[in-house]
């Protein structure tokens, strides 16, 4: 492979790779029965926290990993809770139910150490809000049905906690029926 050329901050970002949390394959069940019935992009992703996308392309997520060390190494591994719902409202009304993960604050906090390491990478905190801690499981045409599923899973819903323990790099090639796969994991906490 031949050395990048062009600084990585000057790369164009792409929507094929992503730096995110993902909850231990252990806990993804009780996640995924409710994702297989109500979101379509369970194929293609798996349960995860969104820090940073788009991202860099997937051959410079070497040098991606070598920026965010410094950002990570200042973060200590933490647990996370996924005890609630929550939902956004898109522009043209379609929702997106999503777990919170807890304590949010320190998902923010990694979320906006990983940016500053990678000041470019800021489209999930360039939203009104700011950025909002979210784990997808379900895209809805309004927000009566959304909030009608979301009470009914509430209802029954068990808190699932796991580790937050490092942060993938994950990327796909772009065929259709790929889903994403973890390239890289960066750990949390001094090394």
């Amino acid at each position: 492979m031949e050395p990048a050329t062009r600084p990585l901050e000057l790369e164009p970002k792409v929507a094929l790779t992503a730096a995110v949390l993902i909850p231990a394959e252990a806990v993804w069940e009780p996640i995924q029965a409710i994702r297989r019935r109500y979101d379509p992009q369970v194929r293609r992703w798996m349960p995860h926290v969104t820090l940073l996308y788009p991202f860099v392309p997937e051959g410079r997520l070497e040098e991606a990993v070598e920026r965010l060390r410094r950002a990570g190494a200042s973060i200590a591994a933490f647990e996370v809770t996924l005890a609630d719902f929550g939902h956004f409202v898109h522009e043209r009304g379609s929702v997106t139910l999503w777990l919170r993960p807890e304590p949010a604050e320190r998902v923010a906090a990694l979320q906006r150490a990983l940016q500053g390491a990678m000041p470019w990478c800021d489209d999930v905190s360039r939203f009104a809000g700011g950025f909002a801690p979210h784990l997808s499981v379900g895209r809805f045409r309004g927000r009566v049905e959304a909030e009608q599923v979301a009470a009914e899973l509430k209802a029954g819903w068990q808190p699932v906690r796991c580790a937050a323990a490092d942060v993938a790099l994950i990327a796909r090639s772009g065929r259709p029926e790929e889903p994403f796969s973890v390239r890289l994991r960066l750990p949390l906490g001094p090394v």
